[in-house]
Order: C-alpha cells, then structure tokens, then sequence
C-alpha cells in the first residue's frame, strides 16, 4: 500500500509536468511554422491545463473503470468551482469585470446541464462521446470566432494564453519536448490510474469515489496554482477564467474521451448525487459573480463558503 502510495504521488507530479513541457514545446513548435499566437492561445495552451485529466480519462476507460473517468471529471469541476475558486478568493476578493467571462459562465452552466443529461440514464454512450468531443472542437472554434470578431479590443484570456507561448525556442528542441510529453504523459497517467485503483480497492472504496477525490483533486493543482497566481498578480478575470475553461474541456474532452475508449454502464450515484452537486457549485458561481450591482465581486465570505462546500462534499462521500 505504501508504494502504491508513492507511486500516485509521483504519477501525479509527472503527469503535471509533463504536460505543462508538452504545451511548451508544442506551442514554440506551432509557432516557428507560422501559426497564429492567437490559434496556439486558444487550443494548444487553451487544453494544456485538461491534458491530465484527458490522459487520465483515458488510461482509466482503457483499463475498464469508466466510473474513474467519469468522476475524474465531475469531480475535478467540482474541485476547480468549489476549491480552486474559494481558496483563490480567500487570498483575495475577486472582481469579475471581462465581458468574456459573462458570457461563458452561462455557457458552462449550459455544458454542465448537458453533462447530467447524459449521465442520467447511468449509461455512457459511444454516440454520447461522439456528441462531446464534436462539442469540444465547435467551442474551440466559438472561441476563434470571438477572438477574431472582437475589433481589437483587448481580452484577459486570450492575453495570458498568448503570453505562455515561447517565442523563441529552437524547432528541434520544441519537437524534443513534444515528443517526451507525448511518452511521459501516457505513461504517468497509467500508473497514477493503477495506483489509485490498487488504494480503492485496499480501502473499499469505489471506483467512482476515487476519481472524484483523489485524483480530482490532484489534477486540479495546475488550476489552483494558476488562479492563486493570476488573482496575486491583480489578474482577477484569469483566476476566473482558468476554472471556467477547465471545467468546459472536462465535460466536453474528458467525458468525451471516456465515452469514445469504453462506452459503459456507469454508478448511478454520478448522476443522481455528483453531477447534483456539479451543478449547483456552477449555479453558486453563476450568481456569485453575474451580481445585479455596478460591480461584480466574488468576496471573501463567499470564497468560504465555497470551501465549506466542498468539505461537506468530501465528508458526504466517505459516509
């Protein structure tokens, strides 16, 4: 049990880092062809922070447990809302001003509802699959089509994604990253989805709980570090904006890649109690930041209450 324990922690440790060199390198690699820093922002360093949970989705649906998968990501956008948000406004009070935001919010709430509607008939279809991940690539484009019709006028987002990009690294050493993400990705992820599953089975607990915590939990690090460091920095609408774009590639991507490897039968808890709980954390955001007031803030009680919610979760799923 010991080792399978050093071995999750270590898995996870790679699999960050990993992917953050993956990004890094195919990012410096797309620009030196000449692709537009605006294109490399929105999809490349845009999916750069779900590329964990995709590879663990589906290291997960590949080796049978879809209800991992599935929890990894419900839980990990319940983690991202309720943790990754309430402690970033506990550090400060966040200020939601970018129209982009007021936009997406109620695009995320509309995923998240699309996301129950699938699950709620405890199966996970191969035809569902094909609906996300063809979702997936028209937000991508949505979100194109946003950049290029908005006249100029500067975007949070789409700033920070262009400011990740290197701007000159050597094209072998690019491909060098690429490919070292492209092997240490996979490989980490298998091992953290055996780990987790060997410390479930050891504990009880199933399979559809360990995705919802451990290993949300630890895939939603790159959100928390990010958001605590944007909302430092006065980046108020990137801290915001990181967990709302997390959260739509992992109901889009992440479910979606389930669905394509291992179409399943699912545990009836995830649409019945998680997928609840999912969507009343994106209400809770929703109302917190869209106030009717000159200024929108996400304040300091709120970000607690945030917290609290996620240890009444935790504590109702080990009941």
């Amino acid at each position: 049990m010991l080792s399978a324990i050093i071995i999750l922690i270590l898995s996870f440790a790679a699999l960050v880092w990993s992917a953050d060199k993956f990004v890094y390198g195919a990012s410096g690699f797309a620009k030196n062809l000449g692709i537009s820093p605006m294109i490399i922002g929105l999809t490349i360093v845009a999916m750069g922070s779900s590329a964990p949970e995709i590879m663990v989705s589906a290291n997960a649906a590949l080796a049978g447990a879809t209800d991992t998968s599935v929890g990894n990501a419900i839980g990990s956008n319940i983690t991202n809302i309720l943790l990754v948000l309430g402690i970033t406004t506990l550090v400060r009070p966040l200020i939601v001003s970018s129209s982009t935001l007021y936009r997406e919010m109620p695009i995320l709430l509309g995923f998240t509802l699309i996301a129950w509607w699938i699950l709620h008939d405890n199966y996970l279809s191969f035809n569902e699959g094909i609906f996300l991940t063809a979702s997936f690539f028209g937000f991508i484009g949505f979100l194109i089509f946003l950049a290029k019709s908005s006249n100029g006028e500067p975007d949070a987002l789409l700033a920070e994604s262009q400011e990740e990009i290197p701007s000159d690294l050597p094209t072998p050493v690019a491909l060098g990253w690429v490919i070292f993400g492209l092997i240490l990705l996979p490989l980490s992820s298998h091992f953290l989805v055996e780990s987790a599953v060997t410390i479930a089975t050891y504990f009880g607990i199933s399979e559809l709980v360990i995705g919802l915590t451990i290993i949300a939990l630890g895939t939603s690090l790159p959100e928390l570090a990010a958001s605590v460091s944007g909302v430092l920095k006065g980046e108020d609408d990137l801290a915001i904006g990181n967990v709302i774009g997390s959260n739509i590639f992992n109901i889009l991507a992440v479910l979606g890649v389930g669905a394509l490897i291992n179409p399943s039968a699912i545990d009836p808890q995830a649409a019945t109690r998680d997928t609840m709980v999912m969507i009343g954390a994106t209400l809770a955001l929703l109302f917190m930041a869209m106030s009717f007031t000159k200024t929108r803030r996400i304040n300091r009680f709120e970000g607690g209450l945030l917290v609290a919610g996620f240890v009444a979760y935790q504590i109702i799923l080990f009941i």
